[in-house]
This record gives C-alpha cells, structure tokens and sequence, in this order.
C-alpha cells in the first residue's frame, strides 16, 4: 500500500498533529517502517491517509504495552501478514499482559504467606532450618539457584560443620522464597533487590507490598493502552487488506 487509502491526502505536520507526534518524529518513525511509506505529491511532498494516523496511534499504544522495539515489530507483522495472523499476534499481547499480572499476584500472594506466619504465635522460636537440597525442593529450583541467589546477596544462609555446609535457617527461607516468587513472576535481579532491600526496612512487607502494587498497576496500564490500539489496530488491518484508489495527493503546505 503506498499510504493514501482513505480520504484527502493529510500534509506532515496534519498528521503530526492527529497523532500527537511531532513532524520529525512522523518522517522518523516512516524511515523506520513503523508507518507505510506515503506517496508523494507531484511536487514531491509527502501525502499521508487516514490509515497513516491509525498506524501512529496504534503505535503509541503498543510502544507503551510491550515496548517500541516489539511495537514497531507487531505493526510490520500486521501489515504483512494475514488476518488471523494479525489478530493471533495481538492476542499473544494479550495472554503475556495476562500471564505478567498472575505471576505478580503470585509473589504477592507469597509475601503475604510470610508475612502471616510471621504474625503466628510462637514463630520467631521456630527451627525450620533447612539443607540447600531440601530448600532446592521445596522452591522447585536449582540447587545452582540457590547459591547464586547467594553470590547476588539475595538469601544469606548459614555456615555450619567443617565441610562449611550451608543452612538456610527461617529468615533465610524467608528470603528464598520472596525471591523465588519474585523471579517467577519476571522481576530481573536488581529489582529483586530493591525488594529485598525493603524487606530489611523498618516497615520491610508494608514497603515490598507497595512495590508490587505499583508493578500492578504499570501491567494495567500497559493492558489498557493496548486495548486503546485495538481499534487502530483494526482500522490498519482492514486498510491493508481493502485498500482504496489512490487519489491524486496535491496537498498544499511545507515540504512533508
């Protein structure tokens, strides 16, 4: 498709303007494919359709739900593939949105467990102390796992015996569990960390709580500029699929 399906030729700086990008970044993101090449003007300025503003949008929305790398990705997809591809594409968007937010709600869930025990009569004399092969177990984890945890000064057991065996006592179960929750859930190290750090805090749960609400609430946020592309999306699709005639772009103007 040149670019001019639907409707009067729109100048950059129009387009620019329905969009909410700016002229160059119109021209950029056309040279990076993200947008159909528009056609040019006998006198050479470039003329966008309604399908150029739809494109725009969607990209916006995407950029904000998966990333501009992916984004840009996904709408070259749309472009190229056939309908059940594109809207196969879209629901994979989707279902990893959805399997971000379980995971989330499953450290939660976690250091809600802890935090419970915590408060349980009796607790803090607990000696669950426990092997690195039975904790590795009891996670569903790599002994390996364990001890890198460790190198990143995530979990801290103890050292006992002269073979210097490892001994992972109730805080030390704690910290593995937090934090094999927290990975499961697609948290990179550092941001683990900071967790972890807050856990140390004076108010740790309350702290690590917030942390984790606000990375549910960026999933929702992500999951609703992806819903506001749905319609974008559409609307490319369909004009790739049901192009127009072009019209004969003469738009007056600056130079697109």
């Amino acid at each position: 498709m040149d670019g001019t399906a639907v409707g009067v030729p729109l100048r950059t700086v129009e387009i620019a303007r329905e969009s909410g990008y700016s002229p160059q970044q119109v021209r950029k993101l056309e040279r990076m494919g993200v947008i159909p090449p528009a056609a040019r003007s006998r006198n050479g300025y470039r003329a966008y359709a309604r399908v150029h503003v739809h494109a725009l949008r969607a990209y916006r929305g995407l950029a904000a739900a998966m990333g501009p790398v992916a984004a840009g990705a996904l709408l070259a997809e749309l472009r190229t593939g056939t309908v059940t591809e594109a809207a196969a594409a879209v629901s994979a968007a989707h279902v990893r949105l959805a399997r971000e937010r379980e995971e989330a709600l499953r450290a939660q869930r976690a250091l809600r467990a802890i935090q419970d025990e915590a408060d349980t009569p009796g607790f803090e004399h607990a000696d669950d102390a426990m092997t690195i092969t039975e904790l590795a177990e009891a996670l569903q984890v790599r002994a390996s796992t364990l001890r890198f945890w460790e190198q990143e000064g995530l979990v801290a057991p103890e050292r006992v015996t002269s073979l210097r065996a490892r001994r992972y006592g109730i805080e030390a179960v704690n910290a593995a569990r937090v934090t094999a929750a927290l990975r499961g859930a697609g948290y990179g190290i550092p941001a683990v960390r900071e967790v972890m750090g807050a856990l140390d805090g004076i108010d740790g749960q309350g702290e690590a709580g917030r942390i984790l609400v606000r990375r549910l609430d960026g999933i929702a946020e992500r999951t609703v500029a992806l819903l506001r592309a749905g319609t974008d999306l559409a609307a490319v699709v369909a004009a790739e699929r049901d192009p127009e005639p072009d019209p004969d772009p003469d738009p007056g103007g600056g130079r697109g």
